[in-house]
């Protein structure tokens, strides 16, 4: 069981830090999907009621261990103050003055965010004594903490793991709801239990394709790593993604699957296209007869047609990954078909974060639809493979 922030106790008046998942994309300082700030609410929220002073904490991008203007979480303050219905002050650093200073003015139910945990290298170091420095800095800062950046606990960073060892510590609202979402998929799936994976890596799905073959009773593979199975066929796959390293797994996961039942599901028809541009010319062949000198770009309407028939009576889906090109217009339609097959069924629908979810948004689809859409691309798919995440683990009772 993970703890819960009623484990906290009384909150007026206490700093609470908040490790959030604030990684919204950004063109240049506007956000284009706020999806994962929406998603912080509930919590967040929950502790301005409660009378606690929220003192919050993210990434945003990858910068190297150093400030950098392109990952400044700015822009995300106006845009949270604005959900939050107060105004929000920021911290231009981490740990330093200008947070030490933000936090000691806040009053009773007001919220301030800090600048960017991976400005500073403790964050993500490999060393676990420069990771529990920078946590014991943050942990200086707050009375409890509040785990709620669900896209990050599959990793052992200082705001994630160090920092939760540190202070009284507790799941948010999102990680408790992910957590369950995803394990009603896991531990046990009302069936037909159909799983749709596709994206451009093969190899982040091994584990999962691993782990569901004796789980699921269907595995649909769309996406840019539905060629390496058609190459591992002995089918031309042209220009398309592939991983030849990968070609021999992919053929043992097919034995296996047949050995153990489960139906595995390629694509029957391929939309190719002479190179990666938006306003490529776009032809629909056989799946097994790509040309030497096309490249596979999206599932073509009959591979469509087939994965809606392979759902239709399923009691959970769970999907992750586009089913191609879905950032082109002309190469959205199988990511669309998909997702509008899901909004639509009748079972239990998990969406697994990352791009799937980031499809359900740009595509124009109602989030309420589904019965879950996860903020947590790789924390999902890790959960799924029944992987240990040191921030979950770290959560459990009978941990600080």
């Amino acid at each position: 069981m993970l703890k819960t922030i009623d484990s906290l106790g009384e909150l007026r008046g206490k700093r609470v830090l908040v490790r959030a998942d604030l990684n919204v994309p950004l063109d240049g300082t506007t956000i284009t999907d706020d999806g994962r700030i929406r998603a912080a609410l509930p919590t967040l929220t929950r502790l301005v009621e409660a009378g606690a002073r929220v003192v919050v904490i993210s990434h945003l991008g990858r910068p190297k261990g150093a400030p950098e203007d392109k990952y400044s979480l700015k822009p995300v303050v106006g845009r949270l103050g604005e959900l939050l219905g107060q105004e929000v002050a920021f911290a231009t650093d981490t740990i330093g003055d200008s947070a030490r200073g933000v936090v000691a003015a806040l009053q009773d139910g007001q919220v301030a965010v800090l600048e960017n945990l991976r400005f500073n290298p403790g964050e993500t170091a490999k060393q676990d004594g420069e990771r529990h420095v920078f946590a014991q800095a943050l942990a200086s800062l707050g009375d409890a903490f509040v785990s709620d950046g669900f896209g990050v606990v599959h990793r052992k960073q200082a705001s994630v793991y160090e920092l939760a060892s540190l202070l009284p510590s507790a799941a948010g609202e999102l990680v408790l709801r992910e957590v369950e979402s995803l394990r009603k998929v896991t531990d046990s799936p009302e069936r037909p239990f159909v799983v749709i994976l596709g994206g451009a890596k093969i190899a982040d799905k091994l584990g999962v394709i691993d782990a569901l073959l004796g789980k699921a009773d269907r595995i649909l593979i769309g996406g840019g790593m539905a060629y390496t199975f058609q190459k591992a066929l002995g089918y031309e796959v042209g220009l398309s993604l592939l991983d030849e390293s990968k070609l021999d797994v992919v053929r043992e996961y097919m034995e296996r699957a047949e050995k153990n039942g489960v139906e595995l599901v390629l694509p029957v028809d391929t939309v190719v296209a002479p190179e990666f541009s938006a306003d490529a010319p776009a032809t629909v062949v056989k799946a097994t007869e790509i040309p030497a000198d096309q490249e596979g770009m999206d599932i073509g309407p009959e591979t469509a047609k087939l994965f809606a028939e392979k759902v239709s009576d399923a009691a959970t889906v769970f999907w992750n990954g586009p089913m191609g090109v879905f950032e082109f217009e002309a190469f959205a339609e199988g990511t669309k078909s998909v997702a509008e097959v899901l909004a639509t069924a009748d079972g239990y629908t998990v969406v697994g974060g990352g791009d799937s979810a980031a499809a359900v948004r740009i595509l124009g689809f109602d989030e309420s639809a589904y019965s879950h859409i996860s903020t947590g691309g790789g924390a999902s798919l890790e959960l799924i493979e029944g992987k240990d995440l040191p921030g979950i683990s770290i959560l459990e009772e009978g941990t600080k």
